[in-house]
């Protein structure tokens, strides 16, 4: 049973193969067994590679049996139409194209089977660009709420310094009644005489002036630093919402990507390994001899061959034969009196009819006139 499945999937004629020995149907077995494992491999592969794309068995299960079967039908179709020649010459002309599309199809394959060996090291690789692209967002983020922040805090420096200034010109003025009462400046008379009243006043203006504009400033001053709190708190959840999609970054494209980033070699000889397989069997049947099996499915092809040969000219020959006739019935034809009088009736009537009409037509156009 496993025996005749395996020459099912070989691709070799079934009847042709019942009349061969055990040992050519032993290579064809091993032949078939190659093309049934490789879709087997690109079943894992591919529902592997849809599930990182997914997260769902049913449709990765799904979508690997359906590449698995089409791997599979290519697979059969390259060993079953690959024919062994007299020629070598011939035999790698009709080989290349087949070892091209085997080659194609072992890279597809052996990609995703990859990432699954190497997973773990894939996954450092992962955890190290998502905090990389954690600390870029951060910095992208920061980077544009600085400009906001920046002046809020320019505006609120400039505030605070307008009151640091005031200040000073009150404190300036105290200095200045104060050694005016002393007697150590200005009029240099101690006491407190018209000028230190004067000077007195001043300050006093300024102090009231100092308190109107720390009650104004600070209200501007709350209001500034009221803004920065909502703009940084603005920036952390703009940071903290990209975070959920940061640790989505593992798909195949990302997974694919970091596998770029480890050892080559490793990658390459799996990859090697997946090449054997799949031109394997292309490659057995260019290395093997021709066998009883290729024999006779040469000799059948001819066969076939023949017959439509000798049919085709069959046909050529009764095509010819037909042609004579009717050349002959033809020039028969034209000789018969009968047939030409039953003509010349037929075209005299015709074109009877066609001046009676035609008078018809002339006399309408006249009454019109």
């Amino acid at each position: 049973m496993l025996k005749k499945f395996f020459l099912l999937c070989s691709g070799a004629d079934k009847d042709i193969m019942a009349t061969c020995s055990n040992g050519e149907q032993n290579k064809f077995v091993g032949i078939g067994a190659t093309v049934f494992f490789t879709a087997v491999m690109a079943f894992l592969s591919a529902s592997y590679a849809l599930y990182t794309v997914f997260d769902n068995y049913y449709s990765a299960v799904a979508f690997g049996l359906v590449w698995s079967l089409l791997i599979f039908n290519l697979d059969r179709f390259i060993v079953s139409t690959l024919r062994k020649r007299n020629h070598w010459q011939s035999e790698l002309l009709q080989a290349t194209p087949r070892l091209v599309l085997a080659i194609i199809i072992a890279i597809v394959i052996s990609k995703p089977l990859e990432l699954k060996i190497f997973e773990k090291e894939i996954n450092t690789v992962l955890v190290k660009e998502q905090n990389q692209l954690a600390l870029q967002n951060k910095e992208q983020v920061a980077s544009y709420f600085q400009k906001d922040l920046v002046q809020n805090q320019q505006q609120i420096d400039s505030l605070k310094s307008e009151i640091g200034k005031k200040e000073k010109e009150v404190n300036e003025l105290y200095s200045v009644y104060i050694t005016e009462a002393e007697g150590t400046s200005g009029t240099k008379k101690m006491g407190k005489g018209l000028v230190y009243k004067e000077k007195r006043e001043k300050h006093d203006r300024a102090l009231q002036e100092l308190d109107t504009l720390k009650n104004r400033n600070a209200i501007k001053i709350k209001a500034l630093e009221s803004q920065v709190e909502e703009l940084k708190k603005n920036q952390e959840a703009k940071i903290k919402s990209v975070q959920p999609v940061l640790k989505e970054y593992n798909g195949i494209m990302a997974r694919i990507d970091a596998l770029g980033e480890l050892s080559f070699w490793p990658s390459f000889f799996i990859m090697l390994l997946f090449l054997a397989v799949e031109t394997a069997p292309v490659l057995v049947k260019m290395m093997t001899a021709r066998g009883e099996y290729d024999f006779k499915l040469e000799d059948q092809e001819n066969a076939v061959k023949q017959i439509l040969v000798q049919f085709k000219e069959q046909q050529e020959v009764i095509q010819q034969v037909e042609n004579e006739i009717q050349d002959k019935l033809k020039s028969e034809l034209v000789n018969d009196t009968d047939l030409y009088d039953e003509k010349r009736k037929h075209w005299v009537g015709v074109l009877k009819d066609q001046a009676k009409a035609y008078t018809q037509k002339q006399q309408k156009v006249i009454k019109n006139l």
